[in-house]
């Protein structure tokens, strides 16, 4: 073999091994960006002891007694009553309820109101509840057996998400609360349909007109990102996952008593892929739902906070639903309305992330 295909063949196996290393560094470079495993925390050995004066020994080879453990038994059964116990406090208000008084002759026991309830607790698309006063009491509870009660009411609300209650809706209220009625040998009075239907056709316009659900996107800028590295960043800003897949929530600071203030979400095909941490993403969204939320717990100020936070750290922009960036004018902006928004919803007694807010805006 001459030199000059000597040095041909050097020449063309060097260029093979370039085009291969740079298909591999691009490879490697496209790749979504990776969770950082966290190190494995070695446990401390347990430093030996010698036991005191008063430490009990049991046999011959030193160990020291077993204890059975001790159950309280009376904490024990408040708390177990505490989680199985259903809650049975009133939920209906004139507010947003059309509510019909049912006056009863002698009291009725909650087995028998049990029994009498409609098979379903809803009204077309609105929620339908049944309510006693009970007889060693003076506030209004869901029935429960084991109880006696002077006087029942039946509700449904007047508006929600899906509209107003109508007509046709209003009439189905009007048989089941009969039928309830009758059932428990009591008499009931309503209230007159068109004035019932004008009030809700009222309070749906005023949700209409003050309900807000904001969100943000954030996009990734040069590399995507593999599920596993948004819900690790996801969860250093205080987000859990959901049952969803796909979805994190951010918890309210008292979580048994209010649902999540943020929501953080992305592909779910890709959270289910069978390998997660192959697939890109290269936009999730933050997402707030005004009414639902307490005003005390700043939610558009976190939200702010956290897509600013998250931005910085993933090598993303904030953008909106029409792909614009969203600069800190205009947060400041949607959060002066937000602050108008809140005011007007506290005047009317619906308060963000009160009960009503929450059902009527649900």
């Amino acid at each position: 073999m001459s030199t000059l295909q000597i040095s041909l063949a050097v020449g063309g196996s060097l260029v093979l091994v370039g085009i291969v290393a740079h298909g591999a560094w691009s490879a490697r470079k496209n790749l979504p960006k990776q969770a950082t495993p966290k190190p494995a925390v070695e446990p401390e050995p347990m430093p030996l002891q010698a036991p005191d004066d008063g430490f009990q020994m049991s046999g011959l080879d030193g160990q020291p007694e077993r204890h059975e453990p001790s159950f309280d038994v009376d904490s024990g059964l408040a708390a177990l009553t505490q989680l199985t116990t259903p809650e049975r406090k009133a939920v209906l208000d004139i507010l947003i309820d059309a509510v019909a008084p049912i006056t009863l002759e002698s009291p009725v026991s909650g087995e028998a109101a049990l029994a009498a309830m409609p098979g379903t607790r809803r009204v077309g698309s609105k929620p339908f509840a049944v309510e006693g006063l009970r007889q060693d009491g003076r506030e209004w509870e869901i029935p429960a057996a084991g109880y006696r009660y002077s006087a029942f009411q039946c509700g449904v609300q007047l508006a929600n998400r899906t509209g107003a209650l109508n007509a046709i809706e209003y009439s189905e209220f009007v048989m089941k609360t009969q039928a309830f009625t009758d059932a428990i040998g009591g008499e009931v009075e309503f209230a007159e349909m068109q004035g019932e239907v004008a009030r809700a056709r009222e309070l749906d316009q005023f949700a209409s007109a003050h309900d807000a659900q904001l969100s943000f996107k954030l996009r990734a800028v040069k590399t995507a990102w593999s599920p596993g590295y948004v819900q690790q960043c996801a969860a250093g800003q205080g987000f859990v996952p959901s049952a969803t897949p796909g979805r994190m929530l951010l918890p309210a600071s008292q979580p048994g008593q209010h649902g999540p203030i943020l929501g953080l979400s992305f592909d779910s095909q890709a959270a289910q892929a069978e390998d997660p941490e192959q697939t890109a993403l290269y936009e999730l969204t933050l997402s707030l739902d005004v009414p639902q939320v307490l005003r005390g717990e700043a939610p558009f100020a976190r939200m702010c906070e956290i897509a600013i936070a998250l931005a910085g750290s993933m090598d993303g922009v904030i953008i909106d639903d029409n792909a614009i960036l969203v600069r800190p004018e205009a947060m400041e902006a949607i959060h002066a309305d937000l602050e108008q928004l809140y005011d007007r919803l506290d005047a009317r007694e619906l308060s963000a992330g009160s009960a009503l807010g929450r059902r009527l805006f649900s």
